[in-house]
């Protein structure tokens, strides 16, 4: 599932969380947003989500895992098995075009309608149609300099936007 029109990274390194994204939005051929906030923090800012994909169904995707987090006390994996339960079962979720990152101080996530709950191996996780250049960026990064996750998503997410025609140098990034 890849989509078009943003890069989420999210990096876990040297006992720090850094998720970033960048702002374009664009509607088929056309950039008509360059600084659009696809990473939020939710749930008393104790866990941090990125999107991609359609904006109002990333919207209404981040508020049901609020939702769950609330109903199961904050434990971000049992709320992310039970969204992506919910999202690929019923009827009306199904239909939404998104994917997201959650993570908090202990864990991170991808969240797909597919019913996936996948935790990275390394600590590094990207979606959305520069994922695969940041991603792999960041993996180097992380193996041959000594930055931490802040910078590693930085220059990642630089490195990213110089390859995706969807993707742009105007990050948001959330830290824990």
């Amino acid at each position: 599932m890849n989509f078009h029109g943003t890069t989420i990274l999210a990096v876990r390194h040297k006992g720090k969380l850094a998720v970033a994204g960048d702002g374009q939005v664009t509607m088929n051929n056309n950039v008509v947003k360059h600084h659009a906030k696809k990473v939020r923090r939710i749930y008393n800012d104790r866990i941090i989500v990125g999107f991609a994909g359609a904006t109002a169904d990333a919207l209404n995707l981040s508020e049901r895992l609020e939702a769950k987090l609330e109903r199961y006390n904050g434990n971000l994996t049992r709320s992310a098995v039970e969204l992506a339960r919910d999202w690929r079962t019923d009827k009306y979720l199904r239909r939404l075009e998104a994917i997201m990152i959650a993570a908090d101080e202990t864990n991170m996530f991808l969240i797909s309608g597919s019913g996936d709950v996948i935790e990275p191996d390394e600590g590094v996780m990207g979606i959305g149609s520069g994922g695969t250049s940041a991603l792999a960026a960041a993996t180097a990064l992380i193996k041959h300099s000594g930055l931490d996750a802040r910078s590693i998503v930085e220059e990642a997410m630089k490195i990213a936007g110089s390859i995706c025609v969807f993707t742009n140098d105007s990050f948001t990034i959330e830290e824990i």
